[in-house]
Formats: C-alpha cells, structure tokens, sequence
C-alpha cells in the first residue's frame, strides 16, 4: 500500500453503515451513512458522497486509487432472521427426508422440556425434499447405485412448483462423491436458472444432518445474496472502482465475490466478525491479548473473547435455529442496541428489546415516523446524547419527541418521572448487556476481571463504563475509530479460505497416517492454486491446519490446530498432546491413556495483505478546558435513586495524546460519545484509544 493508494473498508449494518478509508500516509477516516436495507447501494453512494466531500476528490478519482475495496454486508443474516429467503427443494438420500426436522433430536436450552416452544421453521416444505434411491456405505462401497430417474422426477416437480434453490445432499457422500456429483449435474442440465448447492462443496465433512443442514441453508440464501453481490459489484464497476470488491465472511477474513456467492452460508454473521481482529490492533501499543470485543449498534450487542491473542472458531452450532458446520467466529448476539424497544409486559415490568425500530421508522428523536420509546431516547434525556444532533450535526434529532416517547410509553403507567424511566431503560439495557458478557466469559471459565473491555460500535461507548463497574474490568480501550471500528477490522484482515474433508482413522501403531498428511497435501495444492490466480504469490499464502479429532466413543468432536506440522510418526505425539490439552481447555478434563480417533481434516489458507500503518496522534496541549464546547446537564445513578450533574462536554477533536479527562463528563467524537461517569476518567493515548479508568476502583485497588 503506498501513498498514493486508499484502503476502503465498509459495513452495513441494520441502522448504520460505516465506512472507514485508510491511506497510505496513515490517515484513517471515518463516516457514517443511514443503512438502506432495500438497496444497499444507496447508503454506499452516501457514504462514497462524504468521502468525497471531505477529500475534496471526485468520488470516481478515490475508488480508481483503492487498492482494497472490502464489504461486510447483514443481506444473508436478514434474509434468515426474516425468512425472506428463495423457494428450496431437497434432494437427498430416501428415507431422509425427515432430518431437517428431526434435528437429531435437538431442543434449544432453556426449552428441552417445553411442549409448547414452536419447532424451528423449516426452510424446505416437506413436500419438496425429495428422497433419491441410491446409498453409499461409510467404507465409500455403494450399496445401492443412483437412482436417475429420481433425480428427474424431483427436478421436474421443482420446475412446476418454481424452485429457485435446490440443495443435493446424499448420506456419505463424503466417502464417495459420485451420486451427489452425478445428482447435482442433472438438477444444472434441468434447472439451468436454479442456483444449485451441493454438500460436497458446502461443507464436505462428516455429520450428515449437520452437512445437509448448511447444504439447505446455503441454497435458501444463495439467490438473495448474488443478487445483492451482483449489484454491488456492478455499482462500484459503474463508479471507476480501481481494485476487486472483497466480502467480508463469518470466519474473520475477506473472500472474492465469486467466493461469496457460491458459499453464501459463509457471509451469515460477517458484520461482527471482523471485531476481534480490530480490537487485537487497538490493543496492540498496550501489549493486551486478552479482550473482551463489545459492540453496540442501533439494533444489536454483539460480544466476542479473545484469548492470548486467539479468537475462537466455532463449528457445527445452532444459528438462528439452523445448524451450521462451517466455521464461524464465537459471537454472542443480543436483541441490545441503540433502537432496542422499551415496554411494559403484563406483569407491570419493564423490559428492553429485542424488538428493534431499526434505521426506519428509528428512535422518536430521529424523526422518521418512529413513536416508540428506545434506549437512544433513553439516552438523550438522561444527556448522555446531544439532544439535537448526531454524527457531528449530519443528523438532526428532536430531544423533546424523546421526553414524549418515554412519558407516553413508559413514565406515565409506571407512575414515575421521565428521567426515572429513562434511566431505568438504560440499566436494563445494561443488565442484558452484562448477562451476555457473562455467557462468553464466566458460563465458559474465565474471569472477565483478567480481561480489557474493547468497544466497538457507535452506541457502545455510552454504556461502556457501567458494564465494566459492574463486571469488575478494570481497563477499558475505546478508539477514535469506535462507531466503525468492525469496518476498520475488515481491512487488517487476510483473504481466508476453509479447505475440508472426512479422514475418518483410529490412531493405532498401524494407521496410514500418510493418508491423512496427503488429504492436507491436496487440500493445501487447491487453495494455493485458487489463490494465485487472484493474485497472490506463494510467499503471501500462509497455510494453517486443523484436525477435528475425539476419544474414542465420544460423540463429538473438537477442533485441534497443528499450525503446518506434517502429520507422521515423529510427529503424532505432538499432535496427540495437542489433543489432550485443547479437550481440557474445553471441557476440564483429558484422558492421556484413552485411544484418539481422527474425524475430519481442515487447512486454513490466508492470503497475507500488508495492514495499513497506525494512527499517531500529536501531543496535547494539556490545557483540556479549550476543548469544552457546552454544559448540559446529566443524570446518574446515586444510592438508590438518581442525581442530576451540570457537566462538560467535550469536543473529542480537539483533544491530544496525553490529555486527560475526569468524569462527570461527555467526550463527543464525530461519530460516538463516551459517558464518563463520576470518578471515571480517560487519558486520549497517541494512538488515537481513549484509556477508561474507574479512578475509586483505582484507589481501592492502590489501598
């Protein structure tokens, strides 16, 4: 990346949609654009119209000088979370039919034993999963030769019936390839405008319930998704884009649009994927690696750990209640964000979310229809929020249409006052924030005390400093580049591409472990050779592998990474250590005498792009008071009630490394405001990361 180029990172998410522009001189730019879910291009064009603003470039000039153009899209998530996905067909194995539904058995935690919780929705109508007579064996003997004519038959029902998606999924398919292969050739010759979706492409690994599963999901969201894709692509191409469009992938790296559309399964959850990468970079300077990644956006709360510098990776999990075995970074994802609903339920309670208004109609303050109380409006009586505008005064809002929201939805029936019942929004918006920080660290044996809280996303830095009171954190890290700062993670990422298959073998003196170490040879040859032909040499590829391997007898897996060891018998004992001590990790325990099993073999190839440089901050002045813009008034918690604090308001642009501001107070950035509550303060550091630090905690910890 050189002076002269642009590094464009963009996320589109259910309210906003942010667009971070790196240079090469180390400038890092960022704005934000009112998300248009019903076509994406036209927050894009937004966002692209203040680029060039700000630039004082024509828009066509700063896309031909991008040498990455990288896009996190919601397009896939919400086409499942809404069920707006295409009309599926099925095409599998006779007599299993049913797998989808039966689901091996499985019932969401929490409702094992509710006789009254809703089954999931099928994606596939019953009638249109079709049983195909043909069986492999788990040796790859075929039992029962493929049946054509069942093929035809089903594919003819799908065309009188206007299927747009047909999944191809065989029972051990992955010991032998030649039914599904032979199947899925038929369904393109007879369906030439279906997109087709085949599980030895989706996901060729064993667990046919779990490969039919994605199989199926990847079918329901394919069309949608190349039609978002294909229009994307085509308005950069229109606009002079100088470089290829990347998309952004559940596994936290970048894939070409080919990639994306062939795989759309892989783009479900890619907007908060990319957050462990970004908050690893804000860390960096402090030397932290163990973080906790949180961001708060106008619809949802979205939490990931890393460890040591390690994020995990999760395979085979329930989505949304469809099971997904293609790798996906561990997210935790509540219904939380700035346009989270407050209401009252039948008992008198008060409750927040997970209903969202979302960009349209939107919290009452922002003026586009929206009448319901949120936290947002929560946040502007409380004057955590300029009651008047957003974003550096791009976005008008009516503070008073806040007060009348809360009243009419809230205060009012509870008998209390509106600054009450705003805050009372924002605390248990808080709680169901802290509950989810929770999941992912206590529910999983760490301690969130021995973590740095990182926030991310534009409503977070208002809320951060009460949940790390409350869950003991000490340190929090928020960047200048919050509010997009999952857009800013899409480009310190690599190209990343999962390689997979079954290699199903007990370890005993005898194995062919040969056969294994060949499996990686010739998963490894393909993706090099993918790689290369966008562009990158072999001294750019870097190739990590995986082994999913258990005690024998045991019913599931767990994913084991041997780095690029060559798999053989000098080194099998690493590998079996290696084993050993992620089983305990997981579950507390290992069995060092009991015999392993290998069930499937996974590379992990990057295309390696250079990060662009960091952010360094002139010195401040030290004379803070410069930088106080007004004072407005702020409510927080006091005892049991809530006490009301003339407090400064600081303009965050104004302010250098080395400056340092107490709380009570507000530090407004173009796109994000920190609260700092009394006895919290923050120190701006030169790498542009505001340092929170709750001084009474300090001082106790000190005694």
């Amino acid at each position: 990346m050189n002076s002269k180029q642009f590094r464009l990172g963009i996320d589109a998410g259910g309210t906003f949609t942010d667009f971070v522009l790196a240079d090469g001189n180390g400038g890092i730019h960022l704005f934000k654009a009112t998300s248009t879910p019903e076509d994406g291009t036209r927050a894009i064009a937004d966002g692209l119209g203040q680029i060039s603003e700000a630039l004082d470039k024509p828009v066509s000039q700063i896309l031909s000088s991008l040498d990455l153009c990288v896009n996190g899209t919601t397009v896939a998530l919400n086409a499942l979370i809404q069920h707006r996905g295409v009309k599926t067909g099925l095409i599998c194995t006779a007599g299993h039919e049913d797998s989808l539904e039966i689901r091996l058995g499985h019932k969401e935690e929490g409702h094992r034993y509710d006789a009254r919780y809703p089954p999931a929705r099928m994606l596939v109508e019953r009638r249109l999963r079709r049983p195909i007579r043909e069986r492999v064996l788990s040796d790859g003997t075929i039992h029962t030769p493929l049946n054509e004519d069942d093929v035809r038959a089903a594919c003819a029902l799908f065309r009188a019936e206007g299927v747009q998606a047909v999944a191809v999924s065989f029972v051990w398919s992955v010991a032998n390839e030649v039914h599904e292969r032979r199947a899925a050739e038929i369904v393109r010759t007879m369906l030439p405008d279906a997109y087709v979706s085949v599980g030895l492409e989706v996901f060729p690994q064993m667990r046919e319930y779990t490969r039919t599963s994605t199989t199926v999901v990847n079918a329901y969201l394919g069309p949608v998704l190349a039609r978002y894709v294909n229009r994307i692509e085509r308005f950069y191409v229109e606009n002079g884009v100088g470089s290829p469009v990347r998309f952004y992938q559940s596994n936290g790296g970048m894939a070409s649009s080919d990639a994306i559309v062939s795989r759309p399964v892989n783009a479900i959850n890619s907007g908060p994927a990319s957050a462990p990468l970004a908050g690893l970079f804000v860390a960096r300077p402090f030397g932290y690696k163990d973080l906790i990644t949180v961001d708060m956006g106008g619809t949802s709360f979205d939490i990931t750990l890393t460890k040591g510098g390690i994020t995990n990776i999760n395979k085979d999990i329930d989505f949304l209640r469809y099971r997904i075995g293609t790798p996906m970074v561990q997210v935790e994802t509540l219904g939380a964000g700035g346009g989270s609903i407050a209401w009252i339920d039948a008992m008198g309670l008060l409750k927040v979310g997970p209903q969202s208004a979302s960009a349209v109609p939107g919290p009452a303050c922002y003026m586009r229809g929206g009448t319901a109380a949120t936290v947002t409006d929560a946040n502007v009586v409380l004057g955590y929020l300029n009651p008047e505008s957003l974003l550096g005064g791009r976005v008008p809002i009516n503070g008073a249409a806040s007060r009348a929201a809360i009243a009419k939805d809230i205060a009012e029936p509870l008998g209390i006052s509106v600054e009450k019942a705003a805050y009372g929004i924002v605390s248990i918006v808080n709680v169901n924030m802290i509950n989810g920080i929770r999941r992912v660290s206590i529910e999983r044996g760490y301690d969130p005390r021995d973590f740095v809280l990182i926030a991310a996303g534009g409503a977070t830095s208002l809320h951060i400093a009460g949940l790390a009171r409350e869950i003991g954190v000490r340190t929090v890290l928020v960047s200048k580049l919050a509010s997009g700062l999952c857009a800013f993670g899409q480009l310190l990422s690599d190209l990343k591409y999962n390689y997979m298959a079954a290699c199903p073998m007990r370890i005993e003196p005898h194995s062919n472990l040969g056969r294994v170490q060949r499996q990686f040879e010739q998963l490894e040859a393909e993706a090099i050779a993918a790689l290369g032909k966008e562009g990158f040499p072999r001294d750019r590829i870097r190739v990590e592998r995986h082994l999913d391997m258990r005690y024998c007898g045991q019913a599931h897996e767990c994913s084991v990474s041997i780095g690029e060891l060559h798999v053989g018998r000098e080194t099998i004992g690493r590998i079996r250590e290696l084993f050993d001590a992620r089983h305990k990790q997981l579950f507390t325990y290992a069995e060092p005498e009991s015999q392993v099993e290998i069930v499937n073999v996974e590379s992990t190839v990057y295309g390696m792009l250079e990060q662009p440089p960091a952010l360094c901050l002139q010195p401040g002045s030290g004379d803070i008071e410069r930088a106080v813009k007004a004072r407005r008034n702020m409510i927080f918690g006091r005892g049991q009630g809530i006490e009301e604090i003339a407090s400064p308001i600081y303009d965050g642009t104004m302010l250098g490394a080395g400056d340092v501001v107490c709380g009570p107070a507000v530090i407004e950035e173009v796109t994000t405001s920190i609260v700092l509550p009394p006895d919290w303060s923050a120190r701006l550091d030169a790498s542009g990361v505001y340092v929170l630090t709750d001084t009474q905690r300090a001082e106790k910890n000190e005694r």
